[in-house]
C-alpha cells in the first residue's frame, strides 16, 4: 500500500491535470470527499493533503471550467465538517480507545504521537496539526476522546480549515504554473511531504527519548 501511495503522490499533477480535463466540475466533488475523508475519518491518514492541495491549486489555474474560490470554499467547508465528524467519533468512543489493539486501519502509534503534540501545543493543536500528516487525522478525534468543550474545538477547527486550505491551494493557484514550477512539479510535491513530516518526525523522537530516559 505505501508503494502504491507513493506512486500516487508521484503522479498526483498529471493524475488531477487528467481529472479536470475529463471529468471537469467533478474534481470539486471528488476534492471534497478526499479532504473529507483525511480530516474526519481515522482509517484514512494515509491519503494526501498538503500536496493534494497545492496541485489543486495548480490545477484549478489551468482549468478554464474550475474556479479556485470555489474551490477553497468547498474544501473548507469539507475541512471543517471532517473534523467535527472525528471530533464526535472521539467523544463517543471515549477512553476506551487507547486499549483497542492494532490492526490494517488502526495504530496506536498515531495516537502517541498526536497525544505528544497536545502534550506540547495544547488545544492549538487542532490548527498546527492541520498542517503535519497524521496529526491533522488523529488531532479531532483525540479532542473528542479527551473531552474539550466543542465550542473551543470548532474555533480552532475553523481557523486551523481556513489556514490550511487558502494557504495551500492559492499558492498552488499562484505559483504552480510557473514554467519552472511545472516542470519540477514532482519534485515540489515530494519537498511538501517530506516538509509537513518533519514535525511529526521530530516529536517522534523526543517522545521516544523521553520514553527511554
Amino acid at each position: 500500500m505505501l508503494t502504491t501511495l507513493f506512486h500516487a503522490l508521484l503522479s498526483l499533477d498529471q493524475t488531477l491535470a487528467a481529472l479536470a480535463s475529463q471529468y471537469g466540475a467533478w474534481l470539486y466533488a471528488l476534492l471534497f470527499v478526499v479532504i473529507f475523508a483525511e480530516t474526519g475519518l481515522v482509517v484514512t491518514p494515509f491519503l494526501p493533503g498538503d500536496s493534494l492541495l497545492f496541485v489543486a491549486g495548480a490545477v484549478t489555474a489551468s482549468a478554464a471550467d474550475l474556479n479556485v474560490h470555489l474551490l477553497v470554499a468547498l474544501l473548507i467547508a469539507a475541512a471543517i465538517l471532517g473534523d467535527s465528524v472525528n471530533y464526535a467519533i472521539g467523544h463517543y468512543i471515549g477512553p476506551k480507545v487507547f486499549d483497542k489493539p492494532d490492526s490494517r486501519w488502526f495504530r496506536q502509534e498515531y495516537l502517541r504521537r498526536t497525544q505528544a503534540f497536545y502534550d506540547r501545543y495544547g488545544g492549538v493543536t487542532i490548527i498546527i496539526g492541520r498542517f503535519v500528516p497524521i496529526v491533522r487525522t488523529f488531532a479531532p478525534f483525540l479532542a473528542g476522546v479527551a473531552g474539550m468543550s466543542y465550542r473551543r474545538f470548532l474555533t480552532y477547527n475553523v481557523i486551523g480549515a481556513v489556514l490550511w486550505i487558502t494557504s495551500l491551494v492559492y499558492a498552488g493557484y499562484l505559483f504552480g504554473n510557473i514554467p519552472w514550477v511545472k516542470s519540477n512539479l514532482t519534485l515540489i510535491v515530494i519537498g511538501i511531504v517530506v516538509v509537513s513530516l518533519i514535525p511529526a518526525v521530530t516529536t517522534y523522537f523526543q517522545e521516544r527519548a523521553r520514553t527511554r530516559a
